[in-house]
């Protein structure tokens, strides 16, 4: 597994949903089923331009636990920047072209062509504005959550062998606030969102990586 990029074995999403949840789960609204909730999904992320927001991001498994924080920022066409404030100074950034991946101190830069982690086993695809949830999993149920949310389950094609499901809570609206990936081998990786901020104004410097001076840059393994 390579450590410095998202995939199943590390990325899974979970998060600070910013209000206080319910103590219970709400019913279902009348009408309101898997395949609608997921048409909804797909319509908020698929007309952004841009997203901000926080996240949080756990993993469990193979007997660790860890917990990362930070701001992540989305600008289609392809652009992806997770800036964390814990680890300080971690950075991941999708240029439309190339994945880096770089932590202040360390002695390499880890890049990878974009295109090798365009795909469901790295769960950002659902925030990058290619979202087509009837078409990626098979078996997909709706359940309720709390805080009047409601849980999209379903199993990825043509992961079977590594993933047993991912669970979306999901809004109303069709807003994600958290994603969870639970892995064959029983290792979660979750990531929650905070504070979305839907078209907010991002420049595009923002997506440019420039690695420091005397930093050699490798090209990273896919993730796995």
């Amino acid at each position: 597994m390579n450590a410095g990029f998202p995939s199943t074995r590390r990325a899974g999403l979970l998060m600070l949903a910013g209000a206080l949840l319910l103590p219970f789960a709400a019913m279902a609204a009348p009408g309101l089923d898997a395949k609608t909730l997921a048409a909804r999904v797909d319509q908020h992320y698929n007309h952004l331009k841009s997203l901000k927001a926080g996240f949080i991001e756990t993993y469990e498994g193979m007997g660790m636990r860890r917990t990362e924080s930070g701001t992540l920022l989305l600008r289609k066409p392809g652009r992806m920047r997770w800036d964390y404030n814990s680890p300080p100074g971690k950075l991941f950034l999708l240029d439309g072209k190339y994945a880096w991946s770089y932590t202040r101190g360390d002695s390499q830069v880890q890049k990878l062509p974009a295109k090798q982690l365009d795909d469901l086993r790295s769960p950002l695809r659902f925030l990058l504005g290619h979202t087509q949830l009837q078409r990626e999993f098979t078996h997909l149920t709706m359940a309720s959550a709390v805080g009047g949310r409601y849980t999209l389950t379903g199993q990825p094609k043509g992961d079977e062998n590594r993933v047993a499901h991912v669970t979306l809570t999901v809004t109303a609206e069709g807003a994600i606030n958290i994603i969870e990936v639970l892995e064959t081998d029983g290792a979660l990786t979750r990531f929650i969102f905070s504070n979305e901020k839907p078209n907010a104004p991002i420049p595009a410097d923002a997506f440019r990586f420039t690695p420091p001076a005397g930093i050699p840059v490798i090209t990273a393994l896919p993730p796995v």
